[in-house]
């Protein structure tokens, strides 16, 4: 089965689990949680800026 990367916090996503993002424009965010979900869709933080998002 194929995982897909949470793309706030890029740990793996099991299959089965999480939660897809489609925008108008096309572009798909995948969400391994909603503290994810919360933080990039509604509170507009970045990444690299958030202490507890795993680097590299």
């Amino acid at each position: 089965m194929e995982t897909k990367e949470c793309s706030f916090c890029k740990r793996s996503i099991e299959p089965g689990t999480g939660k897809m993002f489609v925008k108008k424009d096309g572009t798909i965010y995948h969400f391994c949680s909603s503290k994810c979900e919360k933080n990039m869709l509604k509170l507009g933080r970045n990444p690299r800026k958030v202490r507890w998002v795993r680097r590299g």
